[in-house]
């Protein structure tokens, strides 16, 4: 909901709004001009789609759960634990793949810069994880 030329200010939906492609559940949350922000939840035992952005760049900020996410640019990727208190970027142009190793939802608020611009922003590439 818009406030009167102050803001927005949304609560976290309890149903998903948008299955995203690489198959985590998304939850939209308030937006700028210059970023848009969702909560992103991987089931139990979950793994995405891996996949790359085109134009965005994004900063992820674990609240619940467990998991790992693989990034690679280039010559460079690497995996990292997620678990709460936990924030990783994901520049322009990087592959990326996250799972859930834990035994509950991992769930990440996600801040897209500039603002997500639809599902055509992401592209399929090779998974590094396989995917059931």
């Amino acid at each position: 909901m818009r406030d009167a030329g102050y803001g927005e200010t949304r609560r976290v939906p309890a149903q998903m709004d948008v299955l995203a492609p690489d198959g985590s559940e998304i939850r939209l949350l308030a937006n700028t001009r210059g970023g848009s922000s969702c909560h992103c939840t991987l089931p139990v035992k979950g793994t995405s789609f891996a996949g790359i952005h085109r134009t965005v760049e994004e900063i992820w900020y674990c609240l619940q759960g467990q998991g790992q996410i693989w990034r690679k640019k280039d010559e460079q990727e690497g995996e990292v634990a997620l678990m709460p208190g936990v924030s990783v970027s994901i520049p322009q142009q990087t592959q990326f793949q996250f799972r859930n190793t834990g035994s509950e939802p991992l769930v990440v608020i996600i801040t897209t810069m500039p603002p997500w611009p639809g599902a055509e922003e992401w592209v399929r590439v090779e998974d590094h994880w396989s995917v059931e």
